[in-house]
């Protein structure tokens, strides 16, 4: 049987559970985990060079100089990256960060799932106290009727009482403009006392973003642009004639372009070819 002094022991481990051990900030990036709480370092972040994103120059010129503002200690804005799926959003935030020390800023990120929402008043806590700037990153960021995630979301745009933390700067992906489905905002509409009180909570939330950076399908010259690039940074050598024929062939089997579709068709370009790529 088990000791009763044992079993509240173990109880009050439950309620107050042990202090999150010290990140190693020799690194650059992290992966926010809960259950218990933990900076999870990342050893090689996957990414793309910022020269191969295509077809978003006035996004990523806006994210760029916002982030080289972060780093430096000047004022900053949130970021809502959306639009378009496959066209860069996260890719960007990626590039952009990656590009930012190699300028020579200790910059650091660190990934937040949408589901741990609830958690990130602890995750801020951590971060207010280290001595890094921090980018706070969460990708495809979005939210469905009856969901209470949102509300953890303020805390991150607004700070609540204490603000956001100086060394803390709120980057998400998203498909929608306003974080929520426009059927879901007209059937609040459509059904609460006060139609205009009942969703503005939830559509505002895009407005306390200080920049958003739109996505948009890409154009048949970009995306044979993209794939070019990628052929050129990795070694991958085919004629023109073959390369537009197959690519405009497999974009079509997709449904659309986009820069995911025009990355699928160089891995599978690239396979045929012989060629080793790093995703």
């Amino acid at each position: 049987m088990t000791d009763p002094l044992e079993r509240i022991a173990a109880a009050l481990e439950r309620l107050a559970p042990a202090p999150m051990p010290a990140p190693d900030f020799t690194v650059e990036a992290f992966v926010w985990h809960t259950a218990p709480d933990r900076l999870e370092p990342v050893a090689r972040v996957a990414r793309v060079d910022l020269s191969l994103l295509v077809g978003v120059n006035r996004s990523r010129d806006t994210l760029m100089e916002n982030t080289r503002h972060f780093a430096a200690g000047l004022p900053a804005n949130n970021a809502l990256l959306w639009g378009a799926r496959g066209m860069g959003k996260s890719s960007l935030v990626k590039a952009v960060h990656a590009q930012v020390r190699a300028e020579g800023h200790d910059l650091k990120i660190v990934e937040l799932s949408r589901e741990d929402l609830p958690s990130v008043q602890r995750l801020l806590a951590h971060l207010r106290a280290a001595p890094f700037q921090f980018v706070l990153f969460c990708d495809d960021l979005s939210f469905s009727h009856d969901d209470q995630h949102y509300k953890s979301l303020k805390a991150v745009l607004d700070g609540g009482i204490e603000g956001r933390p100086e060394n803390v700067l709120f980057y998400a992906t998203s498909n929608r403009r306003h974080l929520m489905p426009r059927d879901m905002i007209e059937n609040e509409r459509s059904t609460a006392i006060n139609p205009g009180e009942a969703v503005e909570e939830k559509v505002s939330l895009s407005d306390r973003f200080g920049l958003w950076l739109g996505f948009h399908p890409c154009s048949q010259d970009e995306y044979l642009t993209m794939i070019r690039g990628y052929c050129a940074a990795h070694g991958v050598t085919v004629p023109e004639d073959r390369l537009h024929a197959e690519a405009v062939e497999w974009q079509a089997t997709r449904g659309g372009r986009s820069g995911r579709v025009a990355w699928q068709f160089f891995c599978d370009l690239a396979a045929r070819e012989g060629v080793r790529v790093s995703a």
